[in-house]
């Protein structure tokens, strides 16, 4: 019988946990289920109104109830079960899927509803966020979390692989998102029944006052430690610039000429790149000179989204992708890492409700912004574009954040020797 100690297991060591298997399946799950819907929903959007901007729009809505309802959601996750939080929150999700099913059969044509399910979506998702990342660190001992951050990111890109490509090919199939959503629904039933089944490790969590103070503490953590603002402010800029997701498909219909399944292709290749490379990390974790390589290989995900921009070929478009969500998937494990190892357990929630606002800038405003320019500018221009900005973000914190520029070991230790006096 193989246990934590065996050296065979040494690079996938957090599976030997019940408790990890059991929240990974979950996330994995929901992770699917949302990112089937949202290959449904862009192409469903976008053949309705054939605006770029709209495809903005459908981030902006998930982005904004974020905005609103981070800091009440950080705190609600350092206040309440984790666990039952969660369970809450992938029903939320299940019926958002069950609400764009009925939108879709009875008015198909009506955008604005879809909208105001993506408002209600974003709101599950911001109460979501800080819960799941919290928990986390209560499934596996200290000494093992980096590498469940790992297989924690690799299983989510595995999610985002298999649910564009499984959502487009639904979509074309059934000629149309109402199996997309069905599918999205049941799938986030089965992330319940895993959440159910995880007991995590008791941990003693002051019960502080609700007060400005309080909920403002994971905003003040992360300003004491410049290199937790560097990296994720870095991360938020680069993305925020570079993000190409929304426009992706404007790329499969006019400018790489193919249909819902390119669609699932093109979503699903920045999945394929992040998970191979952190199976990679999982087994040779970076040792030295982390700050360095983050600030490499984001700038490798400038590059690569300018080479993804120009091209007008499927199979070079879809290395690209590839090649950026390897890229890509270093700073958010280094990321991952420091702001979850180096944060107490009774602020976890607040710490991580700050980072979803930032990784919500990159992501959903990061979709706005790219309807917007693509709008403005034309889909080729944007994307371009947002490649040049983010490498001159890089130069920019480069010098702006020496403690990144200089971090060298990724360990709590080397890189937040201390714990800030709250």
């Amino acid at each position: 019988m193989l246990t934590s100690q065996d050296p065979r297991l040494a690079g996938r060591v957090a599976f030997t946990y019940p408790n990890f298997v059991s929240y990974t399946l979950a996330r994995f799950f929901i992770v699917l289920s949302l990112e089937m819907q949202s290959v449904a929903v862009g192409w469903q959007v976008y053949e309705i109104t054939r605006r770029p901007l709209d495809l903005g729009y459908v981030g902006l809505a998930q982005f904004l109830p974020g905005v609103v309802l981070f800091l009440f959601a950080g705190h609600a996750a350092d206040l309440f079960d984790r666990r039952r939080l969660l369970m809450w929150c992938y029903g939320g999700f299940a019926l958002c899927s069950a609400l764009l099913l009925v939108i879709s059969r009875e008015a198909p044509r009506s955008v604005h509803l879809i909208y105001l399910v993506l408002v209600l979506l974003g709101v599950v998702r911001c109460l979501n966020w800080p819960a799941s990342r919290a928990l986390l660190p209560l499934l596996v001992p200290d000494e093992h979390f980096a590498n469940a951050v790992a297989w924690n990111a690799s299983t989510f890109q595995i999610a985002t692989i298999a649910g564009p490509a499984i959502g487009g090919i639904a979509y074309a199939f059934f000629r149309g998102p109402h199996a997309v959503y069905a599918m999205a629904a049941a799938v986030s039933m089965l992330a319940i029944a895993m959440t159910v089944r995880i007991q995590p490790r008791p941990a003693a969590r002051p019960r502080d006052p609700v007060s400005v103070r309080t909920v403002l503490a994971g905003f003040r953590f992360i300003w004491e430690k410049k290199l937790i603002l560097g990296s994720i402010s870095l991360d938020m800029f680069a993305v925020l610039l570079g993000g190409a997701v929304a426009l992706l498909p404007i790329y499969a219909k006019e400018i790489l000429q193919t249909g819902p399944w390119g669609l699932g292709l093109l979503r699903s290749a920045p999945g394929v790149g992040a998970a191979l490379m952190a199976i990679v990390v999982a087994h040779w974790p970076i040792r030295r000179r982390a700050g360095m390589t983050m600030l490499l290989c984001v700038a490798g995900f400038g590059v690569l989204t300018i080479v993804f921009g120009i091209s007008r070929s499927l199979i070079l478009s879809l290395v690209a992708l590839f090649l950026l969500g390897a890229s890509d998937m270093v700073s958010v494990i280094i990321r991952a890492t420091l702001v979850q190892v180096a944060t107490p357990d009774e602020m976890r929630g607040r710490v991580n409700a700050v980072d979803m606002l930032f990784i919500g800038v990159s992501n959903e405003l990061g979709e706005f912004e790219s309807g917007l320019t693509a709008q403005w500018f034309g889909t080729v221009p944007a994307v371009v574009l947002g490649g040049i900005g983010t490498l001159v973000i890089i130069a920019a914190w480069a010098w702006l954040f020496p403690e990144l520029r200089n971090a060298d070991q990724l360990t709590v230790a080397e890189l937040v020797p201390e714990q800030p006096t709250l």
